[in-house]
């Protein structure tokens, strides 16, 4: 019993390394024609807001973010460079938006959070 176990599996193994060894070669992958249409590339937008009732970047940023991610159009909010690490010195966040984004209602999400203040940048 034990020797025809031993067989199946060599059989196995040299079945296996004949279908590596034929697979598809790197130059057949990288000449075929794509197949697949792309759709189209959205580009995303981006603008700087100045947020100076944002204090620290462990709580108010993440509150801005939150607030400014509830508009639609919004893809991604960042916290601006900061020129030391672990303190909140240049109190910007950079959004990332889609066609359509209203800088109006963003605005007043943030001032209904309490960022009244908030300015555009860039």
């Amino acid at each position: 019993m034990r020797g025809a176990a031993y067989v199946v599996a060599a059989i196995a193994a040299v079945g296996i390394m004949l279908v590596i060894a034929n697979g598809p070669s790197e130059e057949a992958s990288t000449d075929a024609p794509a197949t697949t249409a792309s759709a189209p590339v959205e580009t995303l937008e981006t603008l700087t807001l100045s947020v100076p009732e944002m204090h620290c970047q462990f709580a108010c940023f993440p509150k801005v973010k939150e607030t400014l991610e509830q508009v639609a159009t919004v893809e991604g909010v960042e916290l601006a460079a900061q020129k030391e690490e672990g303190v909140l010195d240049n109190k910007q966040v950079i959004i990332k938006y889609k066609e359509g984004f209203d800088l109006d209602e963003a605005l007043g999400l943030l001032a209904d959070a309490g960022y009244g203040e908030t300015k555009l940048v860039q």
